[in-house]
């Protein structure tokens, strides 16, 4: 598919500076009133001062409505949040109310059409790519909302080039990403920023740069979809090239949208090119920058201050909570001095989707659309002779992590015949990605058998020697807390040390081993055999395993730069859905044993 090589320019006629400053939506214009103006906002003589506030959201990935798709209900969580769109619409709508809407601009951080069924479908089900495809429900709604712009994040390449161009077509806000290059041109790929205009009522505006980068993971993450089409170099380096011209082109305030963490870290090993969590660092290092809008790590913050090293001046940071469970503001106040407009202080705060209703002028238009994948979700495909049940996984050997690691290992044998390794044994990882996930005895349907794998993974082959192996299985094993030997042991405060997430404890299949709770992290692993005999560490060993944790993802040793045999770019979830299709019965004591437990000193914890 062709690049869209528009880069900076705007959808209006640019100026002479080669930007176009498009303004900001809405009729009625409107000013953060200071005691020295009249009536009609007009000073006399006195400080021109002027206000406006900038909402955002991110990772909202595919939630319209507050709505579980897995559990068939209306989300909710300990908190009691809510999540969607249509709730945070309700919250633009009286923001917009109060501060006039031309004083506000709407952006997102991206991750935005990948995470539910709702995605799922219009992306692979029913895609938006074919000859009569429909309006992607996330477009529908952000239109109806009046986005302003979108950073891409890293979840936007999981279905590939096409499916994200087509979604951009039918946006009618750009999708910003300075730092996702043409792998050929090495020119943007996609739109870098967007200048908006904010009319003032003292005959100047306001012009507010939106500068939009993405995560450097995805040349790693989604390898099989933009290798030799995109390349993505760090965000720092970006941000350092295109804030100066931004500041040249006119921009009186500039923002960044950042699909990046705070944290300074990367939790996908040495595999990553560059800082994965860089936003502080674009904020310390790169002089220019009034506020950045913060996404990809899933958390909340209010508000985080970093005094650029150059300046001296503070840079406001803030994330708002994922799938439109907040929506954060950032409010600007500017003063006019010497001829121009300069930011005299920022600030920013979040709000709470679920103190609000959702949106029916939202809901409305996509109404039809979750109708159809609610009914998808709930098709039968066919049975299980018992119930299987995600509850204890963390802790014990369940028959529920056992047929994910049955499948994909089948799956991978079928691929390899054939091959120069079709005589390796097969081994499998997988986790426990929800606790709540269960299958019932009898009839199955499409949303059961999808919640045990909610992310949109993919499965791939990686050759292992036992030696690896043990150290991988060592390395998961940190996941417990340490626990003397003798007394009780609660589960619920037995599981992640060092706040490892059960997504980041594997269990391999296709070996048996006792893990001692009791011993330090590093020699945990006991008993480890395979067909019965101690496990040698010269023997080698075919891994399924998703390709989060073959791109270095958990920071797993080994497995990053292990051989690649196979690769399949089927979700792994739309694998198991398809072989419950065409085996028809889900055969529990087909592939459930009991081969890994805990122990303490030698005796079962269980």
């Amino acid at each position: 598919m062709p690049i869209d090589r528009r880069g900076f320019l705007g959808r209006t006629a640019a100026t002479s500076a080669g930007v176009a400053l498009t303004g900001a939506a809405g009729a009625v214009p409107a000013a953060a009133a200071s005691p020295e103006r009249d009536g009609h906002g007009h000073a006399h003589g006195r400080t021109r001062r002027y206000a406006f506030t900038v909402m955002g959201t991110t990772d909202l990935h595919g939630n319209v409505f507050n709505w579980d798709y897995f559990t068939d209900g209306e989300f909710d969580d300990k908190a009691h949040n809510d999540v969607g769109l249509a709730k945070i619409s309700t919250l633009v709508r009286r923001v917009r109310a109060a501060k006039g809407r031309r004083n506000t601009l709407l952006i997102d951080a991206g991750d935005t059409i990948q995470g539910t069924q709702l995605a799922y479908y219009y992306a692979r089900v029913e895609p938006i790519t074919g000859a009569r495809g429909p309006v992607h429900p996330m477009a529908l709604a952000m239109n109806a909302m009046g986005y302003d712009a979108a950073a891409l994040g890293n979840h936007e390449f999981n279905y590939g080039i096409p499916v994200l161009r087509k979604f951009e077509r039918q946006c009618d806000f750009p999708l910003l990403g300075a730092n996702a290059l043409d792998a050929k041109t090495m020119r943007p790929a996609f739109r870098p920023f967007v200048i908006k205009r904010m009319r003032t009522p003292h005959g100047r505006d306001v012009r507010v740069a939106v500068l939009g980068l993405t995560n450097p993971g995805i040349a790693i993450w989604d390898k099989a979809n933009v290798q030799g089409k995109m390349v993505f170099p760090g965000l720092e380096e970006q941000a350092a090239k295109w804030v100066p011209r931004l500041r040249s082109m006119g921009a009186d305030v500039v923002i960044v949208s950042a699909h990046s963490g705070m944290s300074g870290t990367s939790s996908y090993g040495d595999a990553l090119p560059h800082v994965e969590n860089a936003a502080a660092l674009v904020a310390e290092r790169v002089p220019g920058i009034d506020a950045i809008l913060v996404g990809h790590a899933h958390v909340e913050v209010p508000e985080y201050r970093v005094v650029n090293r150059e300046t001296g001046r503070p840079v406001v940071l803030s994330e708002p909570l994922k799938w439109g469970q907040r929506l954060t503001l950032f409010d600007f106040d500017l003063v006019w001095e010497r001829g121009g407009w300069r930011v005299e202080s920022v600030s920013s705060k979040v709000l709470n989707s679920n103190a609000v209703e959702e949106d029916s002028a939202v809901t409305r238009l996509v109404r039809g659309q979750h109708k159809k994948v609610v009914a998808y979700v709930n098709q039968r495909i066919g049975t299980s002779t018992a119930a299987m049940s995600a509850a204890e996984a963390p802790y014990k050997d369940t028959p529920v992590i056992d047929f994910i690691n049955h499948v994909q290992a089948e799956t991978v044998r079928a691929a390899l015949k054939g091959t120069e390794y079709a005589s390796l044994p097969v081994l499998s990882q997988a986790s426990c990605f929800s606790r709540t996930a269960a299958v019932p005895a009898g009839e199955v349907s499409v949303r059961q058998v999808a919640g045990l794998y909610p992310f949109e993974n993919t499965l791939e082959a990686r050759l292992l020697t036992g030696a690896q192996l043990r150290e991988y299985l060592e390395f998961s094993a940190r996941y417990y807390v340490r626990t003397p030997a003798g007394g009780p042991v609660d589960p619920a405060r037995l599981t992640n040390a060092e706040n490892i997430p059960d997504y980041n404890y594997d269990v391999v299949s296709g070996l048996s081993y006792e893990i001692d709770v009791a011993k330090e992290p590093g020699a945990r692993i006991g008993k480890l055999l395979f067909d019965g005999k101690p496990l040698e560490d010269s023997a080698r060993f075919v891994l399924a395993v998703n390709n989060y944790r073959a791109s270095g993802g958990g920071n797993f040793p080994h497995v990053a730069r292990a051989r690649q045999v196979w690769a399949n770019p089927e979700e792994i979830r739309n694998t198991i859905i398809g072989w419950v299709k065409a085996q028809k019965v889900i055969d529990v004591a087909r592939f459930s044993s009991v081969d890994w437990k805990l122990t303490r000193d030698g005796a079962p914890v269980f």
